[in-house]
């Protein structure tokens, strides 16, 4: 049975780096980022990944059908059978779209649902840090689509943080401390639901 982990976040809040620490850290745990996948599809110059673009770029949500594809795709390959994924759910649309996909499979529990909580000013102040820091320029990192890419995070984040609650699988971290405090609290809680 593999175990599912999604780690959520506003844009900044350091979500994909303490996944990828954590899979650093536990060999028996794989990590996949929703961003990761999408900027491995878009760079390989699929259609797919010419569509996922189109949203991307804007700061838009990908269309919940390729979003699952990708997602259950990525599950199934899994090398382990601990897989954490952040940036997922997004909407109430995926987030309802992946417990009918869970419903009916019996190889895939959902553990739990860590959300990594930071204010907007801290999560403003890192994504525009990341752009001055960088000598890549992502087209995400200026103060509009950050604006834009905020309010799509919290607009549906009161049902999704409900919706969770309700199935006992909602973990609230304080994300605005150093990474290491962050990542230990992260990992000792996965590893008590494995």
């Amino acid at each position: 049975m593999k175990k599912l982990f999604l780690i959520i976040g506003a844009p900044g809040s350091g979500k994909t780096t303490d996944a990828q620490l954590i899979a650093q850290r536990n060999g028996e745990v794989t990590h996949y980022s929703t961003g990761d996948m999408f900027r491995a599809e878009i760079g390989s110059g699929s259609e797919r990944g010419k569509i996922i673009d189109s949203y991307v770029s804007k700061g838009n949500l990908v269309p919940i059908e390729i979003v699952i594809e990708t997602i259950v795709e990525a599950i199934k390959k899994a090398p382990t059978d601990v897989i954490v994924i952040d940036g997922y759910p997004r909407s109430t649309e995926q987030m309802i779209e992946l417990d009918k996909y869970l419903e009916n499979e019996t190889n895939v529990e959902l553990s739990s649902v860590i959300e990594v909580r930071v204010t907007q000013e801290v999560a403003k102040g890192r994504i525009l840090g990341r752009a001055a820091e960088s000598e890549v320029i992502r087209d995400d990192d200026n103060v509009e689509v950050f604006y834009n890419r905020m309010k799509v995070y919290t607009d549906p984040l009161p049902e999704i943080q409900n919706f969770y609650i309700k199935k006992g699988l909602l973990k609230v971290i304080n994300g605005e401390r150093t990474i290491e405090e962050i990542v230990d609290e992260m990992d000792a809680f996965i590893n008590s639901k494995i």
